[in-house]
């Protein structure tokens, strides 16, 4: 295993089709690594280190800025499609056959994109506060119109409206949540410039047009996928992750109660529990399960 954790692995760099993607890679390189795909204004700060560091426990962990975003360079596309393709070809100058993809918000769509894409190359799928193309309240809900127009003081207000509830326990969690995302002080990442929010909005447009028979797309998406969100999502509708359940495959469904967008952020070790047991054969549930015990005996 990796010494390394989220706030001490040094960001990488690897250059392919004219891009250079930046890159974090850290954890117990143990069968299939796991890639992230970001939500909309991320960068590799962005993610919690408490389900990062926790996923990365039990299987290699590999944050990315795609193209255009934070220190990457390129353009950004402005349909997630294209997006996806150079998430792939990232993925590939890493040389790796075959990998597991976790994709939160915009980064869903994306990850969507690579499963259909590069069906051969993704093994199993997370999609976090997601929806399918043409779902309920995409591009944008009222509430989310609200949340990315208005004007905020203190920036972190803006990620604590969109991403956790009203209630004082999801905002009690939000507030920590920040506390988490912010502990790496030493090379933090690039900030984004006002164009990745642009491009970004462009393709969540796109994504909300029609194309052929509404949904069925995800039929195509055929590996385990599992959907995860807050009962209460306000960027993209909670109703969204059932459709999502309904036409993929293989699908399994969790939605955390008093959560909204950034579910995963509000419980985030349950979240690591979920992802680790749903996503585990045989062998490696025995793994995750001798694994667990040594780190209890580790903590005693």
């Amino acid at each position: 295993m990796s010494n390394y954790t989220h706030s001490t692995v040094p960001t990488q760099f690897v250059e392919t089709n004219g891009i250079r993607f930046a890159y974090r890679r850290f954890g117990k390189k143990l069968g299939v690594p796991l890639v992230f795909n970001q939500h909309v204004l991320g960068n590799l700060d962005s993610w919690d280190p408490a389900v990062t560091d926790g996923l990365a426990q039990y299987r290699e962990v590999i944050l990315f800025n795609n193209a255009g975003v934070a220190s990457s360079t390129g353009e950004i596309p402005e349909t997630f499609a294209e997006m996806a393709k150079n998430a792939g070809a990232f993925v590939d100058a890493l040389n790796l056959k075959q990998v597991d993809v976790l994709g939160f918000s915009i980064g869903s769509m994306v990850s969507q994109m690579i499963a259909l894409q590069r069906p051969e190359l993704v093994r199993k799928l997370v999609l976090v506060g997601s929806g399918p193309r043409n779902g309920e309240g995409i591009p944008l809900t009222p509430e989310s119109q609200v949340i990315f127009t208005k004007k905020y003081t203190n920036p972190d207000d803006f990620w604590l409206e969109g991403f956790f509830t009203e209630s004082p326990k999801s905002r009690i969690a939000g507030a920590a949540f920040l506390k988490r995302r912010d502990a790496r002080t030493a090379n933090r990442d690039t900030p984004n410039g006002d164009k990745v929010g642009a491009a970004q909005l462009v393709a969540l447009q796109e994504w909300g047009k029609p194309v052929g028979e509404r949904f069925e797309y995800l039929k195509q998406i055929k590996m385990p996928v599992l959907v995860v969100n807050g009962k209460s999502d306000i960027i993209f509708y909670t109703a969204n992750s059932p459709i999502l359940f309904q036409y993929l495959p293989d699908a399994q469904l969790i939605l955390y109660p008093d959560a909204a967008h950034g579910s995963l952020y509000q419980y985030p070790e349950l979240f690591v529990e979920h992802v680790n047991l749903s996503f585990a054969d045989k062998k490696e549930l025995h793994s995750l399960e001798f694994d667990r015990r040594t780190l209890q005996k580790s903590a005693a």
